[in-house]
């Protein structure tokens, strides 16, 4: 019966997606901030639900991390209403000529980018993001069957079941939000090969479940990916900016895939501005973990392993290694780093320009925070998730990354 439930919310979504693809912007807007003012309206309902998934976190132990991405409070609620009112301000991509052109033979051919049909996103512990990827979706003309981490199940249900009586005051059918509301690990991957009516899966979580969800899918994914983030501290780099940029890297909110998790420092810097590093990383309560040859400059440091370059902390913890210049910043970068951001700080303009051109990643910095990887940030509006692939989007993936595009020929009458 599983099987079968699951497979009909695929195509209810499928045919509510014929319906909202031919809705006007007007009529899409209109909808979204009737959704907003009702998550608003019953902020109360859904901190009661959320309640339900952090006592459940709690009995399961839970790390600090996990269980502040599960939180929801009154104003976690205002921001994901506010978000889709921010969608709502932001251009509709759907009907968008491209580009266009006229052949020899008299056909005038428009390239317009049009919606990709039905999304399937998979998540974890943040509930936020059954708003983000739900106004993104409808906005950009898309049905959505989201699949939530089993964490935050009575949350997702509470936002949700509002999302759904707000969608019947409105053009848009509520079938075209589709909430697999089961713990059954095997509804997860029904979707991963159902083709026949989800065109795109976007995993968002975990490097496990990303990495399941690309090796057992044979629906096309967009893949989001872990942020194992790298700052190098270059040698003619300011001493204040670097470590107020580092600061907030890694302290605003550490349990974020754009939080940093490396730091590379020029060992000349280091050796002129050890004593503010210090002073710096013991004030924010930042432990160190570094390798054993650096061990004795950082009081207090736990000696690194190589799951510490590999893996994201997403806690105040904070991996240091001293390297001798730009180019052995980049190879560590380049063994270690999951193409999410990398950041420089150095007042050398052409060193600066050399690790922009040469790191591989979705988002480059120089002299900014990492923190700045993020749809709002950018002005992309709430994302649905950030790319670290090349195809068929990369970084934050905004409104224009979730259509595809066709080709709309008129003609006169050719023939070939």
């Amino acid at each position: 019966m599983k099987d079968i439930h699951v497979e009909e919310q695929a195509k209810k979504a499928q045919q509510a997606g014929k319906i909202l693809s031919l809705l006007s912007t007007e009529d899409k807007n209109k909808a979204l901030l009737v959704i907003a003012d009702e998550l608003e309206k019953h902020d109360s309902f859904i901190l009661e639900e959320n309640k339900k998934d952090l006592e459940n976190g709690k009995k399961k132990n839970f790390d600090q991390a996990f269980m502040d991405r599960l939180l929801l409070t009154k104003e976690r609620v205002l921001e994901f209403a506010n978000g889709l009112r921010e969608v709502v301000q932001l251009e509709d991509p759907v009907g968008e000529t491209i580009s266009e052109w006229t052949v020899k033979n008299g056909l005038l051919v428009k390239n317009v980018r049009v919606p990709l049909g039905v999304i399937g996103m998979i998540y974890e512990a943040r509930p936020n993001v059954t708003v983000d990827a739900t106004g993104l979706a409808l906005k950009s003309g898309n049905a959505i069957v989201l699949k939530g981490g089993s964490s935050a199940l009575s949350s997702n249900k509470a936002i949700v079941s509002i999302i759904h009586k707000a969608l019947k005051k409105t053009k848009i059918p509520a079938d075209a939000v589709q909430f697999i509301a089961t713990t059954d690990r095997s509804a997860t991957e029904q979707l991963f090969t159902m083709k026949k009516y989800i065109d795109v899966l976007i995993p968002r979580g975990g490097a496990s479940l990303i990495q399941t969800v690309v090796e057992k899918a044979t629906v096309p994914v967009l893949e989001t990916g872990v942020g194992n983030v790298h700052m190098y501290i270059d040698k003619e780099a300011d001493v204040t900016k670097a470590l107020q940029i580092m600061v907030n890297a890694k302290t605003d909110r550490p349990a974020v895939c754009n939080a940093l998790e490396t730091l590379l420092v020029h060992k000349e810097w280091l050796n002129a501005h050890k004593d503010q590093l210090l002073s710096t990383l013991k004030e924010f309560h930042i432990t160190v973990h570094t390798d054993e040859e650096t061990l004795d400059l950082f009081p207090g440091s736990v000696l690194a392993n190589e799951k510490d370059w590999a893996e994201e902390y997403l806690s105040l913890d904070l991996a240091i290694k001293l390297v001798d210049d730009v180019d052995e910043a980049i190879a560590h970068i380049e063994q270690y780093g999951t193409k999410h951001s990398e950041s420089i700080i150095t007042d050398d303009q052409h060193v600066a320009d050399q690790f922009l051109a040469q790191v591989d990643a979705s988002a480059v910095y120089h002299n900014a925070s990492t923190r700045f990887t993020d749809g709002s940030a950018l002005g992309y509006g709430a994302e649905i998730g950030i790319s670290t692939q090349k195809l068929h989007a990369r970084g934050p993936m905004g409104l224009p990354a979730l259509t595809t595009s066709k080709l709309r020929i008129t003609g006169t009458g050719q023939v070939r």
